[in-house]
């Protein structure tokens, strides 16, 4: 049986993961992790998802949890993720990572943790987002420079990054699969007299209100037709089973960074 470490555990995520823990019998929560002075801190895991009592305390003691699992999950925000990396090396066990907005030294840090175990660094844990990102690459390259690629994403009214980092992950997956270089093609919403929409553009544009789990549409147009490919996430459950789907993966790889599209054979 793989014991997990949930940081983030009174999060959106981390109770969601919690919640459907249950349906994945090989996984066991060894740690439920939250912020030093977090009201969760103390109350059952279970509890605080609103599920049956998993006997897991909820705890700020980041370097017990991490010791006492074989995986260390993470959907905390960005600034706290470097220090559970650390301590993830330091210990050498694996580091599954859902936190989305990760400062370019953030990542070097969650990724040297693939020096000494196996880690996983997604901004989103959804199986079918990662289908739709491989259907992205390979549209993106069959379609050709005929077709504009535009990215549309909307989340919940709290999401605090923008756009997601999703959406970047497939405007990405589109800038691969069409051979250009991202960076220099990319895009991020419009405003004024703009001109003319250059060929190899590729536009993300980010949409918030109400409480949109998240929903991302890809659209290559072109003269006389249009192809969308699109996600609609209706719960978190998704996600989380993705995560918890991920995990029970990533405790039987060798050390080294890996993928979702990896764990999913794409």
């Amino acid at each position: 049986m793989t014991a997990i470490a949930i940081f983030g555990a009174a999060g959106r995520m981390g109770r969601s993961m919690a919640e459907n823990l249950t349906d994945f019998p090989s996984l066991r929560l060894a740690a439920a992790v939250e912020a030093p002075g977090h009201p969760a801190l103390g109350r059952d895991a279970g509890e605080v998802a609103g599920v049956a009592p998993l006997g897991v305390p909820v705890t700020d003691d980041a370097d017990a949890a991490v010791a006492a699992c074989d995986v260390a999950i993470d959907f905390t925000f960005h600034t706290a993720v470097p220090a559970h990396a650390a301590l993830a090396k330091a210990h050498r066990k694996a580091f599954l990572v859902g936190t989305t907005a990760l400062a370019d030294a953030e990542r070097a840090a969650v990724l040297a943790v693939g020096e000494v175990a196996p880690v996983l660094v997604a901004s989103n844990m959804s199986v079918g987002v990662n289908v739709l990102e491989a259907l992205v690459r390979r549209a993106a390259a069959a379609l050709g420079p005929g077709f504009d690629i535009e990215v549309v994403e909307m989340h919940h009214r709290h999401k605090k990054d923008a756009p997601s980092g999703t959406a970047l992950s497939l405007a990405r997956a589109a800038a691969e699969g069409r051979g250009l270089d991202f960076g220099a093609v990319a895009r991020f919403g419009r405003e004024g007299v703009t001109g003319e929409r250059p060929p190899d553009e590729i536009a993300v544009h980010a949409l918030r209100g109400g409480d949109v789990v998240g929903d991302h549409d890809v659209v290559f147009a072109a003269d006389g037709e249009m192809v969308r490919l699109s996600h609609r996430a209706t719960s978190r459950s998704c996600l989380s089973r993705g995560a918890l789907r991920a995990a029970r993966w990533l405790a039987a790889q060798p050390a080294g960074v890996h993928t979702l599209a990896e764990s999913l054979g794409l």
